[in-house]
């Protein structure tokens, strides 16, 4: 049989590839120099190889202990891999090796002309900015506890997730601030990672506690803190297992990433490109039989379960991608083929289980939606909204036959019954073009606390009692970065039946947390000719008290401050808002409620002084996969959390139909 050398020398010569399945080639190792196999005893031999090119004398070639060498040199010949002694792991946690992120990466100096702008319009000088980009980041390890996932896993692995991108979040707004290097995910990761801030850190076969098919993640290093895939640049995870007395190296999960050249257009087969020969920074090679290739070689044979994440380009960021955990899959057969670059490679086909929840087919489904909605099957109505939102509102039954809700009159705003109050200004900025982050001259951003409320990105950074984006009266564009909830839906909805519930709302498009969903619009009124137990109720928001999670949501950028710094209960004042979308409003008066929510409300004001009756918007408390409802917490309306009593115009409890593991069993 012809080992891998003499494959790759055939290759050089030009000539036609010998493929043959993988299964069929013996694992070889190559002897060191001189040694010959055949006169290789039964006793193991401890053997030394240089990593230097021999030299032309053979007395200076490679030793070997305990073997004497021949005068003249002897063909090169390949050793079984039974014949090696590889040095098992003695625990299958994955190490903070797996996850390194080169935290001491160089920074990349801003030299874009916006940054300039600013530095001049600022007045930092060179010294302070170079002092800025050295910052470093430490967390006030007092705030953080790693949630245990032996009570919920589910809101283990969420918990620990927003508690990331919150601080990763904050991360991001502070070095805009600052003009210091990106990759703020690295940087959160980091921090984690050296205070032990992640879950389920054992490697395991199959299924990860907490972690559903269908999850979505924006960035490695979450899969790796939630233990889902260790590696924070490698495909292929694996660990060394005990079976039947051998130490073998096992594939636990893989990443189809786009690097190599994998067939993913089935979605329950994969063609799998194995690791290595392709470095952007070596020269290309053929790819080895080790390492992760050897171990999806084992699990072929021994047929265990892996986790396989698939990916995709994110719709809002082009140079985005996004994971989709896709569950699990079995090898069921390999072999050896040519690349594009005309080197040899490994191929593996994987076959998803049979019974599992659809991952990547949800994906490619909504895909094909948003390109032609008229594709949606048991649709009503292609656009509830009648064109008055940017993106059509898919209306769509595929559960009975309820034809659609009552009549409204949809409209994308608030309308006031009653003027509101004049005795506060409208804020407004005199900033050219845009509001630059760290700013000092920007008004808007002194009333956000010396902050954009916003990344560059328009995601959310965190949660605070009131967020003042850009007036009509201020003197940046309408392209300025805190405008954002007032250019309306971007995302593909689509309201859909519940059944029990009624009618709820879900996206066809990948949320990410942070990202702004919309308004509650509707008819602004006064509370005390509110009847709550009527239908009106069906359709009306109440400003109520926050939820634990909605004051946790801002943990992860809390570890960077004070305690002080802690939004907490006693610092909210309730708002007397009321919104009724009985008779017109829009998509939001379908958000159901959830005692595990997926969006938060923050109040925003951007028209008018009068900050009783601010603009509600939602927007996501975590990465939402596609076709997954969008739900808020109705809390509570009457009194704040621990007090007790009755309260004026307090409603009647309705029961819970949330079905969530920390359902109150009434709202």
């Amino acid at each position: 049989m012809k080992n891998l050398q003499d494959e790759s020398e055939n290759d050089d010569q030009g000539q036609p590839l010998d493929m043959k399945p993988l299964r069929s080639l013996a694992p070889m190792f190559p002897t060191p120099l001189g040694y010959d196999v055949t006169t290789q005893s039964t006793d193991p031999m401890l053997v030394f190889v240089t990593p230097f090119r021999p030299r032309a004398s053979p007395e200076q070639s490679a030793a070997s202990f305990g073997q004497p060498l021949p005068k003249s040199p002897i063909p090169l010949k390949a050793t079984p891999i039974s014949a090696a002694f590889p040095i098992p792991r003695p625990e299958y946690e994955s190490s903070d090796e797996d996850c390194k992120l080169f935290s001491d990466h160089k920074k990349p100096t801003s030299t874009s002309r916006k940054t300039t702008k600013r530095t001049q319009q600022v007045g930092y000088s060179d010294a302070a900015n170079i002092k800025r980009r050295s910052t470093k980041r430490s967390l006030n390890i007092e705030l953080a506890s790693c949630p245990s996932s032996s009570s919920d896993p589910n809101e283990s692995v969420e918990e620990i997730m927003m508690m990331f991108d919150s601080l990763r979040r904050r991360i991001l707004q502070l070095d805009e601030k600052e003009d210091a290097g990106r990759r703020a995910d690295l940087k959160a990761g980091t921090l984690m990672m050296q205070n032990g801030l992640r879950i389920n850190n054992l490697k395991t076969i199959g299924p990860v506690p907490g972690v559903e098919i269908g999850d979505i993640f924006f960035f490695r290093i979450e899969m790796c803190i939630v233990g889902l895939h260790a590696p924070a640049m490698a495909g292929i995870d694996y660990i060394s297992a005990k079976h039947v007395g051998n130490n073998d190296t096992l594939a636990v999960s893989i990443i189809s990433s786009g690097g190599y050249e994998n067939d993913d257009n089935d979605m329950d087969i994969l063609v799998y490109t194995g690791q290595g020969g392709n470095s952007r920074h070596k020269e290309k090679h053929d790819q080895k039989l080790e390492r992760g290739n050897l171990a999806l070689m084992n699990s072929m044979k021994r047929k265990n379960l892996i986790r396989v994440v698939r990916s995709a380009q994110d719709p809002f960021f082009s140079s985005g991608k996004i994971y989709i955990y896709d569950g699990l899959y079995r090898v069921e057969d390999s072999w050896m083929d040519k690349a594009k670059n005309g080197f040899s490679v490994f191929k593996y086909k994987l076959r998803r289980e049979l019974g599992q929840p659809d991952g990547i087919a949800v994906w490619k489904m909504t895909e094909k939606w948003k390109a032609n909605p008229a594709t949606r099957d048991k649709a009503i109505l292609l656009d509830l909204s009648s064109k008055v939102e940017n993106i059509p509102v898919c209306l769509v039954n595929d559960v009975d036959d309820e034809k659609g809700p009552s009549y409204f009159n949809y409209v994308t705003g608030v309308e006031y019954l009653r003027p509101v109050s004049k005795t506060k200004p409208l804020q407004s900025c005199k900033c050219p073009s845009v509001c630059l982050p760290g700013d000092p001259n920007c008004s808007c951003s002194q009333l956000n606390g010396g902050d954009l409320p916003y990344t560059s990105s328009g995601l959310l950074v965190k949660h605070i009692p009131m967020l003042y984006e850009c007036s009509s009266r201020c003197q940046c564009s309408q392209n300025c970065r805190n405008r954002i909830t007032q250019k309306g839906v971007y995302l593909n909805f689509e309201v859909f039946w519940t059944g029990d519930c009624g009618w709820g709302v879900r996206s066809w498009d990948p949320i990410r947390a942070g990202t702004f969903i919309c308004e509650y619009a509707g008819k602004v009124i006064d509370e005390t000719n509110l009847n709550m137990d009527g239908e009106e109720d069906e359709y009306t928001f109440c400003a109520s008290w926050p939820i634990d999670k909605v004051l946790r949501w801002n943990l992860g950028a809390e570890l960077l401050e004070d305690a002080s710094a802690n939004v907490t209960t006693e610092r909210l004042k309730r708002l007397p808002i009321v919104i009724s979308a009985k008779s017109s409003g829009n998509v939001a008066r379908f958000l159901n409620h959830s005692c595990s929510p997926n969006l938060i409300w923050q109040p925003v004001q951007y028209d008018h002084g009068d900050n009783s009756y601010p603009h509600i918007m939602f927007f996501a408390m975590k990465h939402i996969p596609p076709m997954t409802e969008l739900t808020y917490d109705y809390g509570t309306r009457g009194a704040p959390p621990g007090i007790k009593g009755k309260f004026p115009n307090a409603p009647k409890l309705k029961p819970c139909l949330c079905g969530s593991t920390n359902c109150r069993g009434s709202f």
